[in-house]
C-alpha cells in the first residue's frame, strides 16, 4: 500500500480561505495534476448533525457553552465519515489530496478555549485522537492563511450584508475569532505549518491573485510528486 499526499488550507474564518482554495483547485486541474477535493465541515452530509447543532447554537449561544473535547469530537467525526466513505482508498493508493480545512481546524477553534497553560496538552490529545485513534492520515503540509482579526471580521460582516444571512455562532464573536487567530499562532510555531501572510508589509491586503502564487509555490513540489 503506497501513501497519498495530503495538503491543507487552514485560517480562520474571514481569511480568504475559501477562494484561495477554489484558486487552488482550479489550478491543480489546469495542470493535468488528478487530485481529490474536500471541503470540512460536510454541512451536507449526516455526519455533521452535532457540529451543525452546535454552529446553530443549539448547545448554546457561544463558542466556550462547549467544552474544547466534545466539540472537537463533533468535528473529528464528520472527518472518519468522510474518510471511510469518499477518499481512503483514494489516498491509500497513492493520491493527491487537497483539503479546505482539516483536523488542524480543531486545534484553531477549539484550542482557544482551553488554558494557555492547558493548550499544548489539547493540541496533544487532539492529533493522538484523530490520526492515532480514529486513522485519519497526518498532512504532509499545512498552509495557514494568516488574517488580522480585524479585517476578517470587516470580510465576514461584507458577506453576510451580501448574502443576507447571520453567521454561526464562531463567525458572530468577535473576542472569540481573535482569541482563534492567537491559538493559530501558536499551533503552526509549534507543529510547522507554512504561514501566509495576508497583509503586506504596509498593512494593506494582498492581491488575490499574489497570495496564490505563494500558495502555489508552496505546494508545487508534493503535487510533483503524484504527477
Amino acid at each position: 500500500m503506497s501513501k497519498g499526499r495530503l495538503i491543507v488550507l487552514e485560517g480562520t474564518d474571514g481569511s480568504g480561505k475559501s477562494t484561495q482554495f477554489a484558486r487552488l483547485c482550479q489550478r491543480a486541474q489546469a495542470e493535468g495534476i488528478p487530485f481529490r477535493r474536500l471541503i470540512f465541515p460536510q454541512y451536507q452530509e449526516e455526519s455533521s448533525a452535532l457540529l451543525r447543532m452546535y454552529l446553530g447554537g443549539e448547545f448554546g449561544k457561544h463558542p466556550e457553552d462547549v467544552n474544547a473535547y466534545a466539540a472537537s469530537t463533533f468535528f473529528a467525526v464528520d472527518r472518519y465519515a468522510s474518510w471511510k466513505k469518499v477518499w481512503q482508498g483514494w489516498y491509500e493508493a497513492g493520491g493527491l489530496v487537497l483539503a479546505d480545512r482539516y483536523t488542524t481546524s480543531n486545534a484553531v477553534h477549539q484550542g482557544g478555549k482551553v488554558p494557555p497553560e492547558e493548550q499544548g496538552a489539547f493540541f496533544r490529545w487532539l492529533f493522538d485522537f484523530e490520526y492515532r485513534r480514529l486513522g485519519l492520515p497526518e498532512p504532509d503540509l499545512v498552509l495557514y492563511l494568516d488574517m488580522p482579526t480585524e479585517q476578517a471580521v470587516a470580510m465576514l460582516r461584507q458577506r453576510e450584508a451580501a448574502t443576507h444571512t447571520q453567521g454561526d455562532i464562531h463567525e458572530t464573536d468577535t473576542a472569540y475569532l481573535a482569541q482563534c487567530r492567537q491559538t493559530a499562532q501558536a499551533a503552526a510555531a509549534a507543529y510547522g505549518w507554512q504561514r501566509v501572510p495576508c497583509l503586506n508589509g504596509a498593512g494593506q491586503l494582498r492581491r488575490i491573485e499574489e497570495i496564490h502564487r505563494e500558495i502555489w509555490q508552496a505546494v508545487r513540489p508534493l503535487l510533483e510528486a503524484k504527477e
